[in-house]
């Protein structure tokens, strides 16, 4: 049965970085829960993370009880009930467009939490500055329904208004966002050294965790930034948190060949169980375990080895991996191994814990991959095992 592994070792790992990072620049980083929110691994995360961010009120209820401490909230619209319950206990509400906060202002102002200052406003806002490659992940493209351009603030009335919000990487470098940042400048930046704006916040998509991020450059931009405008600074990773601390182990199920390609399906599937591989699209290393492997995925079992698959040809047995659903693009990709598949073997799909397992489903009814925490000691342990009646209760 596929199954998640999330490491505890490699999630704690992660946190001592971004924690670094928080201490020596000032901001407050945020776990964004749309990336990752299996409560199991929050003890790994706990002692680096500020709090979380949350795009609506089930991950805001998520993180306020399993993770604690500050709860930013975004939603492209809320509902007036969810809204409601949001100011009871989030800290900081951002909000996507100008009508939309005129709409809610009274009932946000008139608030008890927000007289007391436990709860504050923003505005998410467009800098019309895209440096990404995929246009399903970048908020600035044409037409876009993210953030505020800068044309519609001018002379706009934004009483209560004292947080400003930008989110519009997807995996990037620091130097993106420093590009970034200087296009947020030029277009609001003297609304930023208002003194009504006491935090901005930078959203996410920083790959502060690679080891190729300049998290030194990052540093410098944040000092400035703080000495600049003196408001409270804010990042929201989520990918950085969980890059590299989970697999998906899958079994192979049937091979065969057909019009000129040799197909495995697994028992796990593109479309249900990691669609990035669809959207984003993104290609996943794989691994065999072996016994003569020297090669090593983000996370291996204690006392195995594996070899990494290669690119089509590249090893004498090229196989097209495919899920088990009947949608005909449910294809991973194609990998060469240097042995058959046969049905039984074992494969190893690497980096599967950010934007993997929050986007499952059970389409088709195809069961879903368990999840199991690999502690620090080698102990694996089981944490959410899905079945029949799950499917069954979410269809009504």
């Amino acid at each position: 049965m596929a199954r998640f592994i999330l490491s505890l070792a490699a999630l704690e790992r992660n946190a001592r970085v971004l924690r670094e990072v928080a201490q020596r620049s000032g901001a407050h980083m945020l776990l964004a829960l749309k990336a990752f929110s299996t409560t199991s691994c929050f003890s790994a995360l706990k002692e680096a993370a500020a709090g979380c961010c949350a795009s609506g009120l089930y991950e805001a209820r998520l993180g306020h009880r399993y993770l604690g401490g500050h709860v930013a909230v975004f939603s492209p619209a809320y509902r007036p009930r969810e809204l409601a319950e949001l100011l009871c206990f989030a800290h900081h509400i951002d909000f996507n467009s100008l009508p939309q906060w005129m709409r809610f202002r009274e009932q946000c102002l008139a608030h008890p939490r927000a007289r007391e200052g436990r709860v504050r406003f923003g505005l998410r806002l467009n800098p019309c500055y895209s440096t990404g490659h995929t246009p399903m992940y970048d908020p600035c493209v044409p037409g876009s329904r993210l953030g505020i351009p800068p044309e519609q603030l001018q002379g706009a009335d934004l009483r209560g208004i004292s947080g400003l919000h930008i989110h519009t990487l997807c995996e990037q470098g620091a130097q993106d966002l420093i590009d970034t940042f200087r296009a947020f400048e030029q277009h609001f930046g003297s609304l930023a050294a208002s003194p009504a704006i006491t935090y901005l916040n930078l959203g996410g998509g920083h790959w502060i965790t690679k080891p190729d991020y300049d998290r030194e450059a990052l540093i410098a931009l944040l000092r400035e930034i703080r000495q600049r405008y003196g408001t409270e600074l804010f990042l929201e990773p989520g990918e950085a948190w969980a890059i590299h601390t989970g697999v998906l182990r899958v079994k192979v199920l049937d091979v065969f060949e057909s019009l000129g390609y040799h197909h495995a399906i697994l028992d796990a599937s593109a479309s249900a169980h990691m669609p990035d591989v669809l959207e984003m699209p993104y290609r996943p290393d794989v691994f065999l375990p072996t016994p003569y492997g020297s090669d090593t995925p983000a996370l291996s079992l204690p006392g195995e080895h594996y070899t990494r698959a290669g690119e089509p040809g590249v090893l004498p047995y090229t196989y097209r991996l495919g899920g088990p659903t009947c949608l005909a693009g449910d294809v991973i990709g194609d990998y060469s191994f240097p042995c058959m598949l046969r049905p039984g073997d074992e494969l190893v799909l690497d980096d599967m814990a950010h934007y993997t397992i929050v986007k499952t489903s059970h389409f088709n009814g195809v069961p879903h991959p368990a999840i199991s925490v690999l502690h620090p000691d080698g102990r694996e342990e089981t944490v959410c095992q899905l079945h029949y009646e799950d499917f069954l209760r979410r269809l009504g």
